[in-house]
């Protein structure tokens, strides 16, 4: 049976283990803001976000708990989705590009779930400012926590960006603002969840071939198709009149 499994399972553990591997390292050797750079577009900057993937923040305290349940629910719909495409024998690269995507939802989940009570240090939300504040130093193991389960922060550290500009004053909503290409930080498991739904995207048409052609062959050989199809007799012709 886990044989059947192996290409979710060991692209789901190996995801994990390198997002988890980095965001730890980064934890508990870093304080908030810039680790290192390759460049003027390739840099680590340690950021901690209480929201959705690439930094994007969600309706404060009670958001933040909503979307941690979310994505619980939705990672146990993954699982039972994984479960249905294997066995239904889907193409390989689909069911690999569903495990990315749910590989890079629980590696987030961890986050959440896990580094408020792992951690001592980490960004929490204060009520009197209704904002997340930031913390100062370099986190640890062990103490009392910094959140209840559910309330941690998920490490971000990926921040490449490749282009500078300044929109022209004709565009709208932002006419001459800057803009920075690609400005949100993330990490590996959102990389992981990119990749999983690039991969469908360009590869559609090979991963779901067999279902379209099965489909076809069904309505081929369906009893209305056959009925269709047949060569009705000419009336005319049966009865003998002629016009």
């Amino acid at each position: 049976m886990l044989k059947r499994f192996k290409i979710p399972l060991i692209t789901i553990f190996s995801v994990l283990f390198i997002d988890q591997f980095i965001k730890i390292y980064i934890k508990l050797n870093y304080p908030l803001g810039e680790v290192g750079k390759l460049g003027d577009w390739c840099i680590l900057h340690f950021t901690e976000n209480p929201g959705m993937a690439f930094g994007f923040e969600f309706g404060g305290d009670f958001g933040k708990l909503a979307l941690s349940l979310f994505r619980i629910v939705a990672c146990i719909a993954g699982v039972f989705y994984i479960r249905h495409i294997t066995n239904t024998k889907e193409h390989w690269g689909f069911i690999l590009s569903v495990s990315l995507i749910l590989a890079g939802a629980m590696g987030n989940i961890l986050d959440s779930a896990f580094y408020g009570l792992m951690f001592d240090k980490g960004t929490m939300f204060n009520t009197e400012f209704n904002e997340y504040i930031p913390y100062d130093g370099v986190a640890n193991f062990g103490g009392n926590g910094y959140a209840p389960t559910m309330y941690g922060c998920v490490v971000d550290m990926f921040y490449f960006p490749m282009l500078h500009g300044h929109f022209p004053s004709w565009f709208p909503f932002w006419a001459g603002e800057d803009f920075i290409f690609f400005r949100p930080v993330f990490n590996f498991a959102d990389f992981s969840i990119s990749m999983g739904v690039g991969l469908i995207i360009l590869n559609q048409k090979k991963y779901f071939a067999e279902t379209i052609s099965d489909e076809s062959e069904k309505k081929a050989m369906s009893p209305d198709s056959t009925t269709d199809n047949e060569i009705k007799p000419d009336p005319d012709s049966a009865t003998g009149q002629e016009d």
